[in-house]
């Protein structure tokens, strides 16, 4: 068997231009899966580019809403609090400036 027959990647994966690919199972009716059969096969493309070219073009379509940028940028502020309490934490156990342990009171090294 040649280098090329033994690979495992469906030459449609990085066909156009994606980097590692992770499967996803979608439950499509009967209807809707033969329409797309179709369309696939009038476009000269896999089912799975299309379905990948489909979700893309939503997704550049969600992020212009305006709805939803205000959600992200809700999460991204809960993102950046929760952060910031971490940080104050690891400050307060590890911080530089606090003073180091010591030997038990009244008793030095020497003594």
């Amino acid at each position: 068997m040649s280098e090329s027959e033994g690979s495992t990647t469906p030459p449609s994966a990085n066909g156009l231009g994606y980097g590692p690919v992770k499967p996803l199972a979608v439950r499509l009716n009967e209807s809707t899966r033969v329409q797309l059969d179709i369309i696939a096969g009038l476009n000269d493309r896999t089912v799975t580019d299309e379905i990948r070219l489909a979700i893309e073009s939503w997704i550049e379509k969600i992020k212009s809403d305006p709805a939803v940028q205000r959600r992200a940028e809700e999460v991204r502020a809960d993102i950046e609090r929760k952060a910031a309490t971490k940080r104050e934490a690891i400050a307060a156990i590890f911080d530089a400036g606090s003073p180091s342990p010591k030997s038990p009171r009244g008793r030095t090294a020497s003594s």
